[in-house]
């Protein structure tokens, strides 16, 4: 893609990706051109050219791109070498996350990814609305029906991509034959599949924890009971597995063997993974039993069935990475629309996110909040976290926006490139300033011959509807609110023959505005001049 379109600039991949891409690009190649003789495709040549312009990163690695681009890469699971990219350009970011897994299985661990805050995530949606059942149940489903199956005399084709679920699905048949002691053939799709199996032994960790733990006693890609397929295996009488690629049966060894056994009652395909809309797979699954190839029809007479050990993640899985990075946006891509509509809603209502979801080439504008990283002493932090309350009264239960609660403080600007989050008085202190207090009075003049301490009482009433009863203290003179919103009334002298008014004050600081003009609009409505 890079020399079809002339691109120059460099491409940062993982060193498993490194050395698996040039093996897959050149298979791909030789596919489609040798194969199918597509034209208008890349050459060998441009694959050397390409990977000339690969750098290398590893897990977790800060790598800067230029003065204003930094990335870093984190484990995606899903298959080996894959990786979730966290991209900074100035004071924005966003986590692009390609394929990912947030499941374990036998062979690879769990996606991971910090709390990194990016102003927007990418995701891909494959799974969107799909939760997935038990791993154990579904691996022991897939058991039985292999085994069963071989018990009949029937054959067992598994199309797999030669990336992923061929290994995964290697040892759990492994592990089982040797349970249970059996005898019937696995082949494992010879070429590019069995090339995929070395390098997971050579990239061992970024394997399971399973793996790696008994890596030295023995490694698991080392299988017993797998042998390399070859073409003449196809046609021999009896029971056997096969693991042929590609995984959705457009093409290739798999679909050349599914034309050869499908009309027999006795075997069986499975298919582990998602098949894209048009494949052979995907008709399949759909209940297709008559299919046309080279003008010829084929009657499915075969078993079909679909148990999925994709290493995709589900809609579980992607909200959970939701939950786990904590984005400012989302974006959807690589799904199915119906389903990434459904998603988006979901997304919308319980992670209370803007979610965009765009059609290919369609550009899609995301609107950004300014940051700025501070640094804040841990005292501020026990203060601050001691003020938000806990329990049912709580700001944090209150709050709509529990990302992004607002405290008041003082950042100040330092040489370095964080700046200081300081307290009030800690900042004052700092440049040795007095606290000025800045304070607003609101006056309403009504008609009344109630006396003072009356109307105190009145208003006291009044403030408990918006302010907790242990926040108020009464005084000769006039209310204290929160120990900062003074409340009072004044009967200024009159000359003889005039009305008497009474002054409703209310006195409260910037900080208290919204509060202080509450109550006063409050008590303005109750005393007013009739």
């Amino acid at each position: 893609m890079t020399e079809m379109v002339g691109y120059n600039g460099p491409i940062y991949m993982t060193h498993p990706t490194k050395a698996i891409c040039p093996i897959l690009l050149d298979d791909y190649r030789r596919i489609s051109v040798e194969r199918r003789g597509e034209q208008n495709f890349f050459t060998a040549e441009m694959i050397c050219r390409c990977m000339k312009k690969v750098k290398c990163v590893y897990l977790h690695q800060a790598v800067k791109v230029d003065d204003e681009i930094e990335i870093q890469a984190f484990y995606a699971g899903h298959v080996l070498g894959a990786a979730i990219f966290h991209i900074k350009v100035g004071d924005r970011s966003l986590l692009y996350t390609g394929d990912y897994n947030m499941t374990p299985d036998r062979h690879l661990g769990a996606a991971w990814v910090p709390r990194c805050r990016p102003d927007l995530l990418i995701t891909e949606t494959t799974y969107a609305t799909t939760i997935r059942d038990s791993k154990r149940a579904r691996e022991r489903e897939f058991l039985e029906k292999v085994h069963s199956r071989l018990e009949a005399g029937g054959k067992v084709l598994i199309p797999v991509f030669a990336l992923g679920r061929a290994q995964e699905l290697c040892i759990l048949l492994e592990t089982y034959w040797e349970r249970m002691n059996l005898s019937f053939p696995i082949y494992f799709s010879a070429g590019m599949a069995e090339k995929a199996t070395e390098f997971y032994k050579l990239f061992i960790s970024w394997t399971s924890q399973k793996i790696k733990e008994t890596f030295v006693e023995r490694n698991m890609f080392d299988f017993k009971h797998v042998k390399h397929l070859t073409p003449e295996v196809v046609d021999q009488p009896g029971p056997m597995v096969v693991f042929a690629t590609p995984g959705m049966l457009h093409a290739g060894q798999s679909l050349h063997i599914f034309r050869k056994w499908a009309p027999d009652p006795k075997n069986m395909v499975i298919i582990p993974g998602y098949c894209v809309s048009g494949t052979v797979g995907y008709k399949i699954l759909n209940g297709v039993k008559r299919l046309e190839f080279d003008k010829q029809i084929l009657e499915v007479c075969m078993r079909v069935e679909y148990l999925s050990f994709s290493a995709h993640a589900d809609a579980r899985g992607i909200m959970q990475l939701i939950s786990q990075c904590r984005p400012g946006h989302v974006l959807l891509v690589h799904g199915e629309a119906s389903k990434m509509e459904f998603l988006k809603s979901r997304i919308e209502c319980e992670a209370g996110l803007e979610c965009f979801m765009p059609a290919n080439g369609e550009i899609a504008i995301i609107p950004t909040r300014p940051h700025c990283e501070v640094v804040a002493s841990v005292d501020l932090l026990k203060k601050t976290i001691g003020e938000l309350q806990f329990g049912e009264n709580s700001i944090l239960r209150k709050a709509k926006d529990k990302q992004s609660l607002f405290k008041a403080g003082i950042i100040l600007k330092t040489d370095e490139p964080r700046g200081i989050l300081m307290s009030r008085e800690a900042a004052l202190a700092s440049v040795g300033l007095k606290e000025h207090a800045m304070l607003f009075t609101s006056v309403h003049a009504f008609a009344s011959t109630e006396p003072i301490e009356a109307l105190l009482k009145r208003a006291t009433t009044l403030c408990l509807v918006l302010v907790p009863k242990e926040k108020i203290d009464t005084e000769d003179v006039g209310l204290v609110l929160f120990k900062r919103i003074f409340v009072d009334f004044e009967s200024p002298p009159t000359k003889k023959g005039e009305q008497n008014d009474i002054l409703l004050r209310v006195t409260f600081s910037l900080q208290d505005e919204e509060m202080g003009t509450k109550l006063f609009a409050k008590l303005r409505d109750a005393f007013t001049r009739t």
